[in-house]
């Protein structure tokens, strides 16, 4: 048998031997590669029509965010001195 598949693993050598500052590597490479987020979205189960439901809000509101940056970014550049 060989090893197993690890989504994030922290070795000793990353952080030199300290504990804390290894369990705090630990909670930011789950954070970044969104583990916890997963296993709160697959805890329940939700039809594919609120999916779907869910993810062209969630565009919407990422395309809404962009304007405003750019809008922000326009009034910047054209502000009096």
């Amino acid at each position: 048998m060989g090893k197993k598949a690890v989504n994030v693993s922290v070795n000793s050598k990353e952080t030199r031997g300290n504990h804390e500052r290894m369990i705090r590597k630990f909670i930011k490479k789950t954070k970044k590669a969104k583990i916890i987020e997963q296993v709160r979205e697959r805890r329940y189960y939700k039809k594919p029509s609120i999916k779907k439901k869910e993810k062209i809000k969630r565009a919407a509101r990422l395309r809404k965010r962009e304007q405003q940056k750019i809008l922000k970014a326009n009034q910047k550049r054209y502000r009096k001195k």
